[in-house]
This record gives structure tokens, sequence and C-alpha cells, in this order.
């Protein structure tokens, strides 16, 4: 199993707010629109750097993606922030109407995402933005597992040209990859396996990797892969590991229904039939707590995924 290392903790909201600043300094397209979370979706350094090109447009989201949309038509990339829940499910309409439909250049940047947001509780805690965003025509969906990989993936995504959902979150979580492994839609495999294929995304990546180092004190192989991009899918890398394994552990901060899983398992079904194994939210609501109570009552911890490794070895 290789083994990865950290020096520090950071939160990825933060990696969106050093990626946006650094677009602020080297692309004049691109704009930045806030519902008055300023200091949460860390937009402040980029308002100071280019004031003329932030638009703090109030606890109005239906209004900022109107905005969005409309500027795009002039030529400038739009990034808008708040708090993931308020990012889709308050929104959808404008999004698919106005977006989607349209194939704006908007890029919907989301924090706070996930049963991770903790105290906050269910209202909160949206747990089912990814399903809702993939579904959407047009529309990239791409969900990030550090500050290194949520700062690439926010540069990147200013040069895709269409329609972005970015989703980061709120929790300082191990700082680990490269920003110039990052490439949207392109897998990024960690760790090489012949048992049991582990594919995760966002925070439950580091658990994977947590995971694949007790498996292997148990004889177990993993292949570990790090699924940032969920919409395009790397199916060429699933497929291809999932035929070297046999079967397939899926891992996110997420509803099974419509999140990482359901797309792998679509793959699968299409083109490879294997045992399947998710570790996710099981269709219910999140509640208030720390994000670790959380993430332990919820089933979302290495522990949870080296147990579903175990089990869907079995049905092999």
């Amino acid at each position: 199993m290789k083994k990865y290392t950290y020096t520090e903790k950071k939160d990825t909201r933060s990696g969106f707010g050093a990626g946006l600043l650094e677009l602020g300094k080297t692309n004049e397209n691109v704009v930045a629109l806030c519902a008055d979370l300023t200091g949460s979706l860390k937009m402040g350094d980029f308002q100071k750097e280019c004031p003329e090109r932030f638009f703090q447009v109030g606890i109005a989201e239906a209004n900022m993606i109107g905005l969005a949309a409309g500027m795009t038509i002039g030529g400038k990339i739009p990034f808008t922030g708040t708090f993931a829940n308020f990012s889709t499910s308050r929104v959808y309409d404008q999004i698919r109407q106005s977006v989607a439909y349209s194939k704006k250049n908007v890029k919907v940047c989301a924090s706070h995402s996930g049963i991770t947001l903790g105290e906050d509780g269910a209202t909160h805690q949206v747990l089912e933005d990814i399903g809702m965003m993939k579904m959407l025509p047009h529309m990239t969906v791409i969900n990030t597992c550090d500050f290194n990989q949520t700062k690439a993936a926010t540069i990147a995504i200013a040069e895709h040209e269409g329609p972005v959902y970015l989703r980061f979150g709120r929790p300082a979580v191990p700082n680990f990859t490269k920003e110039e492994d990052f490439v949207i839609g392109k897998a990024m495999m960690l760790n090489e396996g012949s048992d049991v294929t582990i594919i995760a995304t966002g925070h439950l990546v580091w658990e994977a990797i947590q995971a694949g180092e007790a498996l292997a004190e148990k004889g177990i192989d993993a292949e570990i892969i790090n699924i940032h991009t969920i919409k395009p899918l790397d199916e060429e890398a699933i497929l291809k590991s999932v035929k070297k394994t046999g079967c397939v552990v899926t891992a996110e901060e997420h509803q099974v229904n419509g999140g990482l899983g359901e797309s792998v398992a679509g793959t699968l079904s299409r083109n490879f039939p294997a045992p399947i194994e998710f570790v996710g939210i099981n269709d219910v609501f999140g509640e208030s707590g720390t994000p670790a109570e959380l993430m332990q009552k919820y089933g979302l911890t290495a522990e949870n995924i080296v147990a579903a490794a175990e089990k869907v070895m079995k049905r092999k």
C-alpha cells in the first residue's frame, strides 16, 4: 500500500478562495458573485484584489444565478458562491433554465456540502446535490478531496467552456494531493491493487486511503481511485480497475441514491457487471453534531469502507 502523508489539515473552501484569488490576478474575465457569505466562501481576498469584479448580491440566490447567466453574454466567466444547499436546492429552476439549458459559462461553486457541515444541522446539510446537478444536461460536476485539489479545480474550470458545479466543504482535512495532478474528467489513481477496487470522492478519499492501509494489514490489496469529476465520469479507469479486481466499493459524503455510487453501478451494469457495495448516506437526512460524530454515526469512516470491502470480496 502506497503511503500518503500530509503536513497540515486545511479546509477545501480555502482552496477555492486561493484559486479564485489567482484567477483574479491572471484572468480579467473572471467575476465573482456571493450571496452574503463572503467569509464562509473565502472570497474576501478576491474582493480586495478585484473590487470592481466582485458582486455582493445579498441573500438572493436565485437573482445571483440570473445575474451570472447574463454576465456570460458579455464574455465574463462568473463564479457564484454560497452554501451547497442554497447553490442547488434553492435555485434549481434558475440553474436549469438560465444556465444548463442554454449552456451558459457559469461556475456554480458550493461550500459546506455534505454531513460535515456539522452543527448547522439537516436544513443546511445538502446530501442530494450531486444527483441533482449531474442529471442536468451540459453540466460538469466536480467534488474535490483537499485544499490543493480544490484550488486546482477552481483554476481549471475557468478554462473549461460550459456550466460547472464545483462542490467542496467546511472542515479542515488532510492536504495530500498535488495541484498539477488534477485534470477535469480524469480519475486519479492513488494505489494500484488486485483484490478490490475502492472508488472515493470528496472527504471520503482520505478515509479510503486509511481503509487501504487497514486492509493491507489484513493481506488485502486494495486499488484506490480518487474520482473528483463525477460528470463526465472516467468510465475507462473504472472498468479497467474492476476488470482486474472483480469487485468494487464506492465511498461518498452524499446520498447513495443519485451519487457517485449510482454512476459507477450504471457504468458496470452496461459494460461489466460486478459486485458492488456502497458507503454513503442511506436515504435519510442529517442532524446536528460535530463532523467526526456525524461521519461515525452515518457510516462514512475508514472502518465502514474496510467492512464493505471485505463484504464485496465474498461476493466475487
